[in-house]
């Protein structure tokens, strides 16, 4: 349940500029609270209804689009909206299903390139607890072009997914955890890799590529674009016994993917997948990436700058303020600073923060945009920004029940 305390103003026949209503809504009470620094933290009316859970949020072309997934009794059911000139679209079912698999952590990724936006879900191919496939949909305006059309064509009954996905010249690039290499009799010929494909707005997937092959298992990855192409970021697995897992980066340059290396070598040792990947977002030749280690018994989120499309980093600065939780999240704002959003513990509560980083290593003070849960099914909190206007949601436990939640503050 939010914890979160309003300052109630009555909107007699104007919304606040940059709220969304929904569709043929007359305009209502909204909600604001003050964060800190003077700004104001709008609660905004969002389409998702019932048991809803895993918004994915993405700003483009001067529009908010977002995809969640709702339950009704054994169903899981993967909606999409946006918000265009301050009213949500009618929500569109993309697809349903019994045999899905949900996760708090693998959840389903999107992307818009013009009129076309891709997402995803991922379908029992098997028994095993782990054994998914990544099913791709793809649409335009209100029309689906193709529908449940398979990502991984390897055949294996194993885990596929951590997706990630952006708009790229005609089409989209994607990366993915692939486990078709964790099938093999002998445990130590075991490996989870990372692969990627370009997606054309007609569905064909072509290009499909391993990118490095021992990756950690179950850590979200993401990928951005530069001025050279696409990079992406991952939790690595080192090939030595140490277990090695720090943030890795690798590049589109020339044709070809350059070898991975550490963004920042935190030298975490970790038997074990600690399920908290990697941010990333480029502004021309810049990229900000942000990420979680727990290196000398220390958790923490760090930010660090490329100026040379991720070629090499600036020292990383630090946001949080001890026993970081992390699920982070960061986009570059108009003037080349990064916003950030984490979760951390504060007492008894789990905040998700926010701060502004600079290039120059400084930072503002962060605000606290909600407290809200440290449990597994609040998922990772999405960050998005239009213009000036800063975007945020997650999922809001209430008991068994689980809500979307959206606000928005102006920089």
């Amino acid at each position: 349940m939010r914890e979160m305390r309003y300052v109630i103003l009555l909107l007699v026949f104007l919304a606040i500029p940059f709220s969304c209503k929904q569709k043929g809504e007359t305009p209502k009470v909204e909600e604001i609270q003050e964060i800190g620094s003077g700004l104001l933290l709008e609660n905004i009316k969002n389409p998702s209804k019932g048991k809803a859970h895993l918004p994915r949020l993405v700003a483009q072309n001067g529009a908010l689009h977002m995809t969640w997934v709702e339950e009704e009794d054994s169903h899981a059911i993967l909606k999409y909206a946006r918000c265009k000139e301050q009213v949500w679209s009618t929500p569109k079912t993309i697809t349903s299903g019994t045999d899905w698999f949900v996760n708090w952590a693998d959840f389903p990724a999107l992307a818009v390139n013009g009129e076309t936006i891709l997402t995803n879900i991922l379908q029992k191919s098997a028994k095993g607890t782990y054994d998914y496939d990544i099913k791709l949909n793809l649409l335009s305006g209100d029309a689906i072009i193709k529908s449940n059309f398979l990502l991984n064509t390897d055949g294996i009954a194993a885990e596929h997914g951590f997706v990630s996905m952006r708009p790229y010249d005609d089409g989209f690039y994607v990366t993915w955890l692939d486990g078709r290499e964790t099938k093999h009799e002998k445990k130590e010929d075991n490996q989870m890799t990372l692969r990627a494909a370009i997606v054309d707005l007609d569905g064909t997937i072509k290009e499909d590529t391993v990118i490095d092959t021992r990756v950690c298992d179950c850590c979200n990855t993401a990928i951005a674009i530069t001025y050279e192409g696409p990079v992406v970021v991952y939790r690595d697995r080192s090939d030595t016994e140490e277990e090695i897992r720090d943030t890795y980066i690798t590049r589109w340059v020339d044709g070809a993917w350059t070898t991975p290396k550490a963004v920042y070598n935190d030298q975490w040792q970790l038997n074990g997948c600690p399920v908290n990947g990697p941010a990333i977002d480029t502004q021309e030749q810049d990229v900000v990436v942000t990420w979680f280690t727990a290196s000398d018994d220390d958790p923490r989120v760090l930010v660090t700058f490329s100026k040379d499309n991720g070629a090499t980093f600036g020292t990383p600065v630090r946001v949080d303020a001890g026993q970081a939780i992390g699920r982070v999240d960061t986009t570059f704002l108009k003037d080349g600073s990064a916003l950030v959003s984490w979760l951390e513990p504060k007492g008894d509560s789990v905040l998700l923060q926010a701060v502004r980083v600079y290039q120059d290593g400084h930072k503002d003070a962060p605000v606290t945009i909600t407290t809200t849960s440290a449990a597994r099914a609040s998922g990772f909190p999405q960050l998005e920004i239009i213009d000036n206007t800063v975007y945020v949601a997650w999922t809001d436990l209430q008991g068994d029940q689980s809500t979307i939640e959206v606000v928005s503050f102006e920089l």
